[in-house]
Formats: C-alpha cells, sequence, structure tokens
C-alpha cells in the first residue's frame, strides 16, 4: 500500500493567524497521519494542519519538475524531447519508467522527458515554462484534455511550435487541441469536415458513450487494413492508430515500445537508423480484474471459480452468505500499474468480509460491462449487493459526453445501491485537507454533478493523486457500500429504521417542520404501509394525530413540560466514548452535557421508539436565540446534544437506514468543506456509517444536492401541494362584480356612479397603493374611466390568478385529477418551442389576430378591453382543460388509463372534449392541429402529475435498491420533474445559462431598467445589489445569473460540447445604455452548486472594469476605480463584486434571529448580514476559497441604486420562506449610501408566462392578500391540523422580517390580519385549541410587530392580544397537565 506521508507537515509560525483555531487541535490530524498522535512534539513553532491557500492561489502548487528526466547521455547519442500533458497523473510512473529503460538500455538515443497535468498550466509560471519546454522538443503528447479554458492556452501554446515539431500526438481531448495531431503526412486539422471513417467519428453531434466504443473497434482493425494500402498517407495513420493502442496499452514495455516507434520514424536526427519495436500487447477491453488473481478474466463464472479456490480468505468469505460488492475502475489505472488505491478498497472490503467483482473498461462506457458482469445472465438477477465506482466519472462517456439515459437503463436492470467515489484529479492530498472549498470545482463538475444525475451516491474522496489510498475514508467508503449491501439482504422484521423530523425554529409547536408537508400524518402513512409489508412497528398508536402527543409530549412530566417525549439519557461518560470527535465540540460548547438537551447530566435524545422503527427529533443549530454567536460570520460546530442524537441512532438504537422526513434539517448545513467531505469535516463524522434516505420537496434541488453530497442522502422527492388559484373574496369579490356592472352598463347613465363605487370599494381594500386613484367625487371623462376601471380590473385579475399550494402534502396520497387542473392551466400557458408546443393562450389569442405578447402588455398598462380578452382567454384555458380531465378520469375523480381514453379522443376531432368546450365561446375557430399536439402533451403531464412513487421509492431504498434519479425543480416549468419518489439531482453546472435563459434575462433586466428610469427621474440606476440562488438558477437553467451578464453588458461563450466557460463584452452599441454596476450576493447553496458559475461572474466583471470605455458609458468601471483610489488598491481587486457566506456557513442569519425573535434593533440585524456575507470570491485565486473583504463589499454596496431578487416559481413567495427576506439588503444600502437615499426594491416575478418586475412593497401586498389573507389559503392550512397553525404562523413572522430588512411592508397587512385571526372568535378559538404553542406565537409575533413600530394599532388591539397571551400560556399549562 502507497503510504503518503510518514510525519506531519509543519508550516512556519506566521502562517498561524490564517488559522482556525480549530485545526490547531491534535484530534484534528488527518485520516493518513501515523496512529501515534500522543508523541507529537507540541512545538509552539511549528503548526500542524492549515486551512488557508498558500502559494499561488490556485488549485494546485505542484509543478512539473517532478515529472522531468534528464538524461545523462554519455555516449553523445541523438537526443530525443518529449513534452506531455494529461489530466491525471497515472501515466507519470508508467513513462518514467519507460523513458529510464531506454535511456539505460537504448545504443540509437537518449531521451528527455517533461510532464504537465493540465491543472498545473493555470499557473502563470508554470505555463511560461511550458511554453519554453516546447521551444527544443521533438515530440508533444496530449490526452484527455478537457477543459476548455486550459486546452485553449495548450493550443495556443503547441501551435507556434507545431509546424517545428517532428510529432504532435492528441489522443481522445477536445476537438480543437485534436487538429494539433501530425504525423508525417497524416494531420486532423481538418477535423470534422473530412469523410474519413476517423474523422465522421468526431462529426456526431452527440457524441456519447458509442464514441468511444467505435474508437475502440476501429483502434482494434484499422491497422490490419492500413497495412495493405500502399501511401505514405496510410502508414501514418496506421502508426497513429499504433500509437493509440500502444498508450491505452499504458504499461512501461507498451510505452517503451511507442517512443522507439514514433521516434525512429519522425525525428530527423535518427532517420535511417534500425530501432526494433514491438506491436502492442493488447489487454481486454474490459473485464474483471483481481490483483491476487493469475490473469483479467472476460468471464464472470471463471472469476468466481477462482475466487472459491482461494487460500488466503477464510470459508466465510467464500461461502454464499458474504454480502458481495461490485467495483468499476478504470483500465488505465490497472495497465500503467497505478492501482494502489484500488487495491485498498479491495483489500477492505475482504477485511471487512466482503466479496469484490471489480470490472474495469478500456473506453468511458461501463455500462455494457456493468450488464456484462454484474447481472447473472440466466436469472437476470444482479450477483451484487451494491456496487461503487471508483472511476468518480459518469457511468456512460467519462469527462466528455455522456448519455445519462443509458447509464440509468443499465443500472436500473442492474437494481442496487449505486456509489461514486472519486480519486482526487487537480490537487495534492495536502492541498485537499488545507482547501475550505474541498474538491475542485471543475471536478465538482465532472465527477460529482455528472455522476449524480445517473443516481450516484456518497462523493467520497478515497485515495489522492498518484493513488495512493486514503485509509481512514477507504474504511468508511466500504463500511458504507457494506451497509447499503445488507439491507438488500435482511429480512424487513429486524430492519432498524431511525424517522428523524426537524423542529424550527425550536419549539413544540414546531415539531415536525417540512416544506408543504403535513410530517406526521406522512410519517403514520409511511408507517402504516411498512407495518403492511412486514416491518416490525409495534404500538404504533391508532391515528396521526395520537402520533403527534406521543412524540410531543413527555409521558413522565407531572404538569407542564417544556421537553418532548425523552427517548433515552446519555450520561456523559457514554457519550465521550461514542462521539470521538466529542472534544472537537468544546470549544464552541464547553463542556459536555452542556445546556441543550440534556437535564444537567446526562444529553437528552428526544423521540419515540415504535418496535424496530424510532422516531427522534434532530436538536437544532443551538445559537440561533443567541444574537452575538448570529453576528460569527463562520458557523458554530454542531453541539453536544446534537452529536449524541447521532451517536445514539447508530450505537446504541443500531439503525439500519436513517430516514430524514422532509425538506430540512441542519446536518448538510454544519462547518465543513463544501464538497468532498473529509473526516474532520461535520456532516461527516455526524452521519458515520448509517445509509441515509431523505425525502426532499421536488422543487428544491438545490439544498437537496447539498444533502446528497455532504450527509450521503439518497434523496427521494416528494410533490408539493396541488396548485389552486387564489380566487376573489370579501372586498375583492365585490369589486369584481361591481366591474362586470360597469362593462356592460357603462355607456348608460350609470356608468359615473358605478365608478364612484368601483374607486371608494377599491380605497377599503387598500388598492391605492397599487393603482392611481382619482379623489372621491373627481368628475372623470368616459376614456379616463375606463383606464381606472381597467387598472383596478388588472389588478384584481392578477389577485384571482395568482397560484398556490392549497394545504400540505401527505407522502402517499397524490392528487386527483380535478386538483391537478391548475398546475396544467400553468403548464399550458406556457410556449414550448423545442418540442413544437404552442401556448393555450397564444393559440386562443391568434383566433381573434392578437399576438398574447400584445393582450399581457396592453393588461399590464390596465387597457380594458385588453384586461377583459386576457380574463376571457385565461377562462376558455381553465374550462378546456378542466373539461379534457373530465373526460380522462372516473366517478371518484381518480384518473383512469389516459392512453387508452386519449387515443379514443383523439380519434374522433369533433368530439375532442376541449373542442366541444371551445365550440360555444369566441374561440371555437382555434387551430385544431396546435391544439391536439398541446392536449396530447398534457395528457402526458397529466398521468406524471396522479401518478404516485413516493411510498414505493422509499421502500425500494430501504430494500436496497437503485431509485430511479430524475431532475428536481418546478413542475410547471419541466414537468419531467414528475413523477415524484424519483432521486433528486440537480444539472450539470458548466450548462448554465442556456440560451433561452439569455433571452428571458434580457426581457427582465430591460423591464427592470425601465422601471427604475420611472421610479428614478429618467436616470439609469449605477448598481443592482442583487441576490442568486441555487433552486432559481437550477429551475430557470440560469435566469439569473444571466440577468447579472446582461446587466454589465457580456454574453456567455459555450464550448463544443456546450458547457459554457468563457464571456465576452456586447459591445456599448449593441447594449444601448451603460453597463450597469452589479453585487452580488450568492447564498451558500448556490456557492456550493455553481462554484464554476461564481468563477465565471468574477471573471466577466472584471474583465468589463478593466475595459477601455467612458466611465459614464461603464458604471462598473466608474465605481471599482473610485474604490481603487479610496482603499489604495488595484482596479482588479476593487472590481471585486461575487460575495457568499465563508465556506461551511449558510445564510446571513437575519432569519435566525427574526424567527426566534433574538435581537435588539435593525443595525444588529445589518451587521449579521455584513459579517457573515461579505467573503469574496476570486477568480485570481480560484484555489483559495471565499476570503473576506468586507471593505469592498460595503463600498459596492454603498452606491446601489436598487436592490433586487427573482421569484421564479409559484410555489415559494416572498413570505412562505424566510431566506428571502434574510438576503434582503434595502434598509442596510440606505444606512451606507452617503446620501442616506433609500434603494428602490424589486422583484421579478416569472411564476407565469407574462413575466412582472414590480416593487418589493406591490409584492409584499400581492402576497398577503394571496396566501396569508386569504380564506382559501388559511382555511386549506387548518384542514391540516397541528401542522396548519403553523403554516399561518411562519407568515406572519416572515412578513415581520420584510418589515425589518426592508419597511416595505403596509399598516394595513397586519391590521387585516389581526382581525382575521384574532378578532374572529371563531377562528381564534380553532387556533388555540388546535396547536396552543404555535398560536402563542402568533399573538406574540403580533405584539412584537407593534413593538418594533411596524404595526400602529388601536389600544384595545394590544390589550385584548395581551390578555390573550396570558390565557394561551395558561391554556398551555393546563394542557399538558
Amino acid at each position: 500500500m502507497a503510504s503518503l506521508v510518514s510525519s506531519p507537515f509543519t508550516l512556519p509560525a506566521s502562517k498561524a493567524d490564517q488559522l482556525s483555531s480549530l485545526s490547531q487541535k491534535h484530534f484534528f490530524l488527518h485520516s493518513f497521519l501515523p496512529k501515534k498522535i500522543n508523541n507529537l512534539p507540541n512545538s509552539k513553532s511549528s503548526l500542524k494542519v492549515k486551512c488557508a491557500a498558500i502559494g499561488n492561489g490556485l488549485f494546485t502548487q505542484t509543478t512539473p519538475e517532478v515529472r522531468r528526466i534528464v538524461p545523462e547521455n554519455k555516449s553523445n547519442l541523438p537526443t530525443v524531447k518529449i513534452v506531455y500533458v494529461v489530466l491525471e497523473a497515472q501515466y507519470q510512473s508508467s513513462l518514467s519508467s519507460a523513458v529510464q529503460s531506454l535511456n539505460q538500455n537504448s545504443n540509437f538515443a537518449s531521451f528527455e522527458v517533461v510532464g504537465y497535468l493540465v491543472e498545473e498550466l493555470r499557473d502563470e509560471n508554470t505555463y511560461k515554462t511550458f511554453c519554453k519546454d516546447l521551444e527544443d522538443a521533438n515530440i508533444f503528447i496530449g490526452s484527455l484534455i478537457f477543459v476548455e479554458e486550459l486546452a485553449l492556452k495548450v493550443k495556443t501554446a503547441v501551435e507556434k511550435e507545431r509546424d517545428r515539431l517532428d510529432a504532435v500526438l492528441v489522443f481522445p481531448s477536445m476537438p480543437e487541441v485534436m487538429r494539433l495531431n501530425k504525423l508525417g503526412s497524416f494531420s486532423m486539422s481538418q477535423l470534422g469536415q473530412s469523410k474519413s471513417p476517423f474523422f465522421q467519428l468526431f462529426k456526431r453531434k452527440k457524441q456519447g458513450a458509442g464514441f468511444a466504443d467505435s474508437m475502440l473497434k476501429l483502434v482494434r482493425t484499422l491497422p490490419k487494413v492500413l497495412k495493405y494500402l500502399p501511401s505514405d498517407k496510410a502508414q501514418d495513420a496506421r502508426l497513429y492508430i499504433l500509437s493509440l493502442q500502444f498508450w491505452l496499452g499504458g504499461s512501461p514495455d507498451n510505452l517503451q515500445n511507442f517512443l522507439k516507434m514514433i521516434s525512429s520514424s519522425y525525428v530527423p536526427a535518427l532517420k535511417g537508423t534500425k530501432v526494433d519495436y514491438s506491436d502492442p500487447v493488447l489487454f481486454l477491453d474490459s473485464g474483471i480484474w483481481h490483483p491476487l488473481a493469475p490473469c483479467m478474466y472476460d468471464d464472470v463464472k471463471e472469476y468466481l471459480n477462482w475466487y472459491g479456490t482461494r487460500r488466503d480468505v477464510n470459508e466465510k468469505l467464500r461461502g454464499p452468505d458474504a454480502p458481495v460488492i461490485g467495483l468499476v475502475l478504470q483500465r488505465s489505472h490497472i495497465v500503467t500499474g497505478d492501482e494502489s488505491h484500488y487495491v485498498a478498497v479491495i483489500m477492505e472490503l475482504e477485511a471487512k468480509g466482503a466479496k469484490v467483482i471489480p470490472i474495469f473498461a478500456g473506453g468511458l462506457d461501463f455500462s455494457g460491462p456493468v450488464e456484462r458482469f454484474l447481472i447473472d445472465p440466466v436469472t437476470k438477477k444482479p450477483m451484487v449487493n451494491s456496487v461503487v465506482s471508483l472511476t468518480g466519472f459518469a457511468l456512460v462517456g467519462g469527462p466528455a459526453r455522456q448519455d445519462h439515459p443509458r447509464a440509468v437503463e443499465a443500472l436500473m436492470k442492474l437494481g442496487v445501491p449505486y456509489i461514486v467515489a472519486l480519486p482526487l484529479v487537480f490537487q495534492t492530498t495536502e492541498e485537499w485537507l488545507n482547501s475550505t472549498l474541498g474538491l475542485h470545482p471543475i471536478q465538482v463538475a465532472l465527477q460529482v454533478a455528472l455522476p449524480e444525475l445517473d443516481g450516484g451516491m456518497e462523493p467520497i474522496v478515497f485515495a489522492g493523486r498518484k493513488s495512493h489510498a486514503l485509509h481512514k475514508r477507504v474504511e468508511q467508503l466500504c463500511t458504507r457500500a457494506i451497509k447499503w449491501a445488507e439491507l438488500k439482504r435482511k429480512s424487513k422484521t429486524e430492519k432498524k429504521l431511525a424517522i428523524t423530523v426537524f423542529s424550527f425554529p425550536p419549539d413544540k409547536g414546531n415539531v415536525g417542520t417540512a416544506a408543504y408537508l403535513n410530517v406526521f400524518a406522512s410519517i403514520y402513512s409511511v408507517l402504516k404501509d411498512l407495518q403492511k409489508d412486514g416491518y416490525n412497528v409495534e404500538g404504533l398508536p391508532e391515528t396521526a394525530e395520537a402520533l403527534i402527543e406521543d412524540v410531543i409530549h413527555d409521558k413522565e412530566a407531572q404538569f407542564n413540560s417544556p421537553n418532548l417525549n425523552v427517548a433515552y439519557k446519555m450520561s456523559v461518560r457514554e457519550y465521550q466514548n461514542l462521539t470521538p470527535y466529542a472534544p472537537a465540540l468544546e470549544e464552541n460548547w464547553g463542556k459536555p452535557p452542556g445546556n441543550l438537551n440534556s437535564d444537567g447530566e446526562n444529553l437528552l435524545v428526544y423521540g419515540k421508539q415504535y418496535g424496530n422503527v424510532f422516531i427522534g427529533v434532530q436538536p437544532t443549530f443551538g445559537y440561533e436565540g443567541d444574537p452575538m454567536r448570529l453576528l460569527f460570520s463562520k458557523s458554530a460546530s454542531p453541539h453536544h446534544g446534537f452529536a449524541a442524537y447521532y451517536s445514539f441512532v447508530e450505537k446504541i438504537f443500531e439503525a439500519d437506514a436513517v430516514l430524514h422526513f422532509g425538506t430540512h434539517g441542519s446536518l448538510e448545513f454544519m462547518p465543513g468543506k463544501q464538497v468532498g467531505m473529509s473526516d474532520v469535516c461535520y456532516p461527516d463524522s455526524l452521519i458515520g456509517n448509517i445509509p441515509n434516505v431523505y425525502y426532499y420537496a421536488a422543487n428544491n434541488p438545490s439544498e437537496a444536492t447539498i444533502a446528497k453530497r455532504r450527509s450521503y442522502a439518497n434523496t427521494i422527492s416528494y410533490l408539493t401541494p396541488p396548485a389552486e388559484n387564489a380566487g376573489l373574496y370579501k372586498g375583492l369579490k365585490q369589486l369584481s362584480e361591481l366591474i362586470s356592472s360597469y362593462q356592460s352598463l357603462k355607456d348608460s347613465g350609470r356608468g359615473q356612479q358605478i365608478v364612484s363605487s368601483i374607486i371608494s370599494t377599491a380605497r377599503q381594500c387598500n388598492l391605492d397603493k397599487d393603482v392611481e386613484l382619482p379623489e372621491e367625487g373627481e368628475e372623470i371623462s368616459a376614456k379616463e374611466r375606463d383606464l381606472v376601471v381597467g387598472k383596478v380590473y388588472s389588478k384584481i385579475m392578477e389577485i384571482e390568478s395568482r397560484l398556490l399550494p392549497c394545504g400540505l402534502h401527505v407522502i402517499g396520497e397524490p392528487p386527483s385529477a380535478m386538483e391537478a387542473v391548475a398546475t396544467l392551466v400553468n403548464i399550458a400557458a406556457l410556449d414550448r418551442p423545442e418540442d413544437g408546443i404552442s401556448s393555450l393562450p397564444s393559440i386562443l389569442a391568434e383566433t381573434l389576430g392578437r399576438n398574447i405578447e400584445d393582450v399581457y402588455r396592453g393588461s399590464d398598462k390596465g387597457i380594458l378591453k385588453d384586461v377583459e380578452l386576457l380574463r376571457q382567454i385565461t377562462e376558455a384555458s381553465r374550462g378546456s382543460i378542466s373539461a379534457f380531465v373530465q373526460k380522462t378520469t372516473n366517478k371518484n375523480g381518480q384518473v383512469v388509463d389516459v392512453a387508452d381514453k386519449l387515443s379514443s379522443i383523439l380519434g374522433f376531432g369533433i368530439n375532442e372534449p376541449w373542442i366541444q368546450y371551445l365550440s360555444n365561446t369566441k374561440f371555437y375557430r382555434a387551430d385544431r392541429e396546435k391544439l391536439r399536439v398541446l392536449f396530447e402533451f398534457l395528457g402526458e403531464c397529466l398521468k406524471l402529475v396522479v401518478a404516485d412513487n413516493e411510498l414505493g421509492s422509499l421502500k425500494q431504498a430501504l430494500e436496497g435498491k437503485y431509485v430511479e434519479p430524475g431532475p428536481g425543480g418546478d413542475p410547471i416549468r419541466n414537468p419531467k420533474v414528475l413523477p415524484t419518489g424519483k432521486n433528486i439531482h440537480a444539472l450539470d453546472p458548466q450548462a448554465i445559462p442556456t440560451t433561452a435563459a439569455m433571452q428571458s434575462a434580457k426581457v427582465v433586466v430591460d423591464r427592470l431598467v425601465e422601471r427604475q428610469k420611472v421610479d428614478n427621474g429618467g436616470k439609469y440606476p449605477e448598481t443592482v445589489a442583487l441576490v442568486l440562488w441555487g433552486t432559481d438558477n437550477i429551475k430557470t437553467y440560469g435566469e439569473s445569473l444571466a440577468q447579472v451578464l446582461w446587466m454589465i453588458g457580456v454574453r456567455p461563450v459555450a464550448d463544443t460540447f456546450g458547457r459554457v466557460n468563457r464571456v465576452e463584452p456586447v459591445s456599448l452599441e449593441e447594449l444601448g445604455r451603460p453597463r450597469i454596476d452589479v453585487v452580488v450576493n450568492c447564498s451558500g447553496v448556490f456557492r456550493d452548486l455553481f462554484i464554476n458559475q461564481m468563477n465565471l461572474l468574477d471573471r466577466a466583471v472584471k474583465m468589463v472594469a478593466e475595459l477601455d470605455e467612458p466611465v459614464e458609458q461603464n458604471y462598473v468601471r466608474k465605481h471599482a476605480l473610485e474604490q481603487a483610489k479610496a482603499l489604495g488598491i488595484e482596479v482588479r481587486e476593487a472590481a471585486t463584486r461575487v460575495f457568499s457566506n465563508a465556506s461551511g456557513s449558510y445564510s446571513s442569519n437575519v432569519n435566525l434571529a427574526v424567527e426566534n425573535s433574538s435581537w435588539n434593533d435593525e443595525k444588529q440585524l445589518q451587521d449579521m448580514y455584513l459579517s457573515r456575507k461579505s467573503f469574496a470570491f476570486d477568480c485570481d485565486a480560484p484555489g483559495a476559497g471565499m476570503t473576506e473583504k468586507r471593505k469592498v463589499f460595503e463600498m459596492a454596496l454603498s452606491t446601489a441604486d436598487a436592490t433586487f431578487q427573482n421569484l421564479d416559481s409559484s410555489e415559494i413567495s416572498l413570505t412562505d420562506v424566510s431566506h428571502y427576506f434574510d438576503s434582503d439588503p434595502t434598509n442596510l444600502v440606505q444606512n451606507l449610501r452617503k446620501d442616506g437615499k433609500k434603494p428602490s426594491a424589486y422583484i421579478a416575478d416569472t411564476t407565469t408566462a407574462n413575466a412582472q418586475v414590480r416593487t418589493l412593497a406591490e409584492t409584499v401586498r400581492l402576497d398577503a392578500r394571496t396566501k396569508l389573507l386569504n380564506p382559501k389559503w388559511y382555511e386549506g392550512m387548518m384542514s391540516s391540523g397541528y401542522e396548519g397553525v403553523r403554516e399561518i404562523e411562519k407568515r406572519l413572522t416572515n412578513t415581520v422580517g420584510w418589515s425589518a430588512t426592508s419597511g416595505q411592508v403596509d399598516n394595513w397587512v397586519y391590521e387585516e390580519a389581526n382581525s382575521t385571526f384574532i378578532q374572529d372568535e371563531n377562528m381564534l378559538n380553532r387556533l388555540m385549541n388546535t396547536n396552543p404553542n404555535s398560536f402563542r406565537k402568533l399573538i406574540q409575533t403580533f405584539l412584537e410587530a407593534n413593538g418594533r413600530g411596524y404595526w400602529e394599532t388601536s389600544e384595545e388591539n394590544i390589550e385584548k392580544l395581551r390578555q390573550l397571551y396570558s390565557e394561551v400560556e395558561d391554556k398551555i399549562e393546563g394542557i399538558d397537565r
């Protein structure tokens, strides 16, 4: 086993200040340091581990000198100099040994060689050395160069020397680099244009795995064919193909013969010298390899026969009862002898009692070998219990082009958990350990994000570069793989499951918090199902309500207990024995047991056990109530109670799997690296060795991805509740009736009178903030009357048609077909040009010779006839889709076989239900063909909406089967998100922003700029402060990212594979306005998922700041020059605009402070925001991760004229979650601006086809009217009982959050909420009886809003609230007696 270091590395003491104090503790020494830690000299002068970037600020500081061999050449032989560039280091040892033995034994030439890893070329000095090395080189070799910016560097350097070089050999890489190939008369400069079969391969647009396979076949057969062709050209081509065979063969012998062949054929000094070389030794393209086996096998039966005869292992391992683990390996590591990391994994698995079947492939397609060697050809059953890929690549296509559907098909056939672990490629082990980012962004994109699309889980770093194993990581990887395998083998009755629920903010009324999910009803439905299936769930209560009581009330307590039910008391000694990392927590939390989740002597685990199922409550972060801790820029470690919970689950309850129930807990957001955990990252320590299954909302792929990467979760999606239109109520309904009568009577004498009623009713409904209303009794002309009515009408239609999720989802209860109508109407409202589908509104508008975009614009302006037409279009859309859905459902509202019904419907033309419906409207002439295409698509969508696989997938995961992967996102934009119950993944981070996203972004930016000019006396905004969210950018394929690019006036440039890694400036003429400066606040989740895009943005802003343009046309440059002068720094540094949290920390904590009422004044909230969000990403030192640049951050924010956020899906709006106000800097900017002027605050709403830019105040009002104050919404919530009350309280708390960060909440919102929930006796009693704890928090929030000056109201209202507060306190104490 190759071991890396035998002594701890030390650093000079001057670096001490850069260290986190944690890393100076002994228990933090890492996996592969020697086990004897106690005897390390505890000297003051040197530190053991450090977490800061060193040297050039890039990801790797290694140099090519370790790969340089200069011959002694005593006999004055001609020297052949070879320069090579490769992706990974596996060729280094093989090539070096080939060159050394040539230099010892050859009598015709001596060989000088130097090798570069492609990542090293980022460093300017290394790149200069590379160019210099090329100047006197004879031969250049390149392989697997797939990173665009580096590929272009290689191309530029080699192109200069190409004509002079004797030979240029490039093996599979980007086409730009492949075109450099030349061997004699053989060249690839026409790559992609020529007719030869070789070039045709590269032309295919979709070069998936097939490409690699056909290339291998070609390589096998061509030399035989070419041998018989006379021309030099054919011989040169033949030598190229032989070279590729030698290279893929990879062994020192093969490489030695390769160098002999090329140098003797092409180096002029050796012309005429007779050099003998052998043909390539060909290895199996794919097969089974074991380090102790006598040969490679291409038949799994033969391999298992050999396995059965092994003398070196015990009986048990050879017997039929051992778990079997399949491994997927890269052939190049095996043939180059660079395989010690593979050997380590095989040995570790066998030592833990598991059999292994290690398969490999030479190309980049592993799907064939998986089907051939891991599935029994006769029974079609898997021969393994779980599979671990050690390649780090996607199953099909490696780093180039992937074919995910092919991979998923193979893995579905196999049907076992699929883990993709990875060796480090771009960093040394030490560099990875020191990095707060963890893995290099490009490795994250290629080897974490892409395998996730195949359904891969658990991206554990198990080896360093040069293939040395990291023993502790290997041990964890193997234990986890065996645990997953055990799920397949254990019987259901003996399987133990720990269901974990969340309680946030910590309060009895909040146990079981999860986005859109009725948690206890869902758990109850899951447990009932598991019980039926044979799991032991002894003592499960009769109802979901009783289940809540069991968990949230401590039965031992004599009277009111603030505590939940205690499932286990853990003594401090037991805790310390079970939790090896406990000492690391003392820095933040003192000695155990501490005061969280403890009774002063023991640590308490809350929850309740039923048979083999434990339902536990995950502790919270622990610092949410402490304003001082909320100000720390880096998040604290988990507290002792948190650690004790997971120690209990793994080591005392001994769970076979943990099921985290709903979006989302705190485990995956604990401090540690962003991706590629080491064994001192808290998420890794906490989850330990337990398989983690996690129910996650389908519309939140970004946070689900964090859970996958940081807590190794198999994330299973659940549906958000069916959406409905908000509808109208009370005064709004009255307004709508008045407008109807106005339209029919406006030309009679009563027009004026009705308009007066409309105006006064609109005032009562507080619409005067959204629409300019004339004074009461003012005479207005008929034209003006139409406009006033049109504007009011447009506003109430906007409220009426707003989509809202009604109630909460219960796992395993899909919506009925009629509940799906509103969702289908919204799916139908979007054009889908890539599928040839027109939107229903546009088809209907065309019937009347109108363009739907014009109708939207007219309606926005309040033109009465357009508002009315839009209403008719909306009504016809709803009507025709309802008619269609009714036809496909049975009496109980369940969808019957849509396919049969559809084909019978589609056959009849005239009888199509939508045609029947439209024939009685003004749209009877709608285009039938377009309608048919659209409704076929809607039929497919309907099937997906009502399909139900949430329980099925959970059971598959618990039985150790593969869960089919699927994208997360918004089902309206992307129906492929459905059906739920898939293993959620995000997208290829390098694929955004797409061209379509760029188009949509331009529209929004133009509207934003127009709107700001109107509100700002015709002046352009100089700076916009905005937020980038992870989920939004996944759902919209990078729209908000594209908005930032368009504001500063640059466009993304995609490479041959469609990946975006470059930008170019758009000329000022084309832009037609100045470049607008930006301050970008990336959420912690965006930072983790899209670090490549942060790099892209930072490069873009700095490029724009350095353009030679007049400052009045380039605000980025204007401000950067001013700030550089003020701070005494370079312009490039002053142009830092891309900020987020420190690595491993999330959110500005403003939300925690507001939710827990733990803040004194707004200044304190603003300090939290500044201290947590002022970490910048620097494209010039990407390896340094996030560095604090608070001064630049404050100066940039102080120039902001507007703040801006995006809403991208109907399910999440401003008051539904606390993230939006948590990231809002409106009041903060006002305090930072020299003139103290409040910036305008805007929200772009792209939730419907008619994108809008509204002010923040308008959006908050719209939100309050459609949710908090809307009977349809709150009654929907009340029907969910205990959890529903909490949802109502949460909306009010988030509204207070907006008051605190922006001051944009109108007084009437609080006043109306008070009359809805408090003045109404009946409502008040329902709330109090259903969830008294949450009701108490509701009253507290009203009192807080008043006390902080956000709500002015009558003294008797406040008196009533105070009285209620003490009543509910008594009631809570009485209830629990």
